[in-house]
């Protein structure tokens, strides 16, 4: 497992931009498919987005689609999430994830390594 841990968040307005972080610790972390994922009140986490290993492929949720954006600097050990246009149904606490096989995937049950989650509040 990697350990992670997200940056970032904060209060905007409809419209504004904000860019998550996720630092991982782990000699591995170039290996390892990476996720954002959002839990908002009395909701359950829903996927956002994710990147396969090489950053090469990656795979977006139609309610995020051309609006955020995953990324991810190998020698870094870090993950990226731009997030421009945001909207007010974005407000929820986002949480990184990292999953072995690389590939990246868009099930919550293949990720085994989590973050404690960033809040992300957007004001109309």
């Amino acid at each position: 497992q990697v350990q992670l841990v997200e940056s970032g968040g904060g209060l905007v307005q409809a419209g504004g931009s904000l860019r998550l972080s996720c630092a991982a610790s782990g000699r591995s972390f170039s290996s390892y498919g990476m996720a954002w994922f959002r839990q908002a009140p009395g909701k359950e986490r829903e996927f956002v987005t994710t990147i396969n290993w090489s950053g090469r492929n990656t795979y977006y949720a139609d309610s995020v689609k051309g609006r955020f954006t995953i990324s991810r600097d190998n020698a870094k050990n870090t993950v990226y999430l731009q997030m421009n246009s945001l909207k007010p149904e974005d407000t929820a606490v986002y949480y990184c994830a990292a999953e072995r096989s690389g590939l990246g995937y868009p099930r919550r049950s293949d990720y085994d390594s989590w973050g404690q989650g960033t809040q992300v509040t957007v004001s109309s």
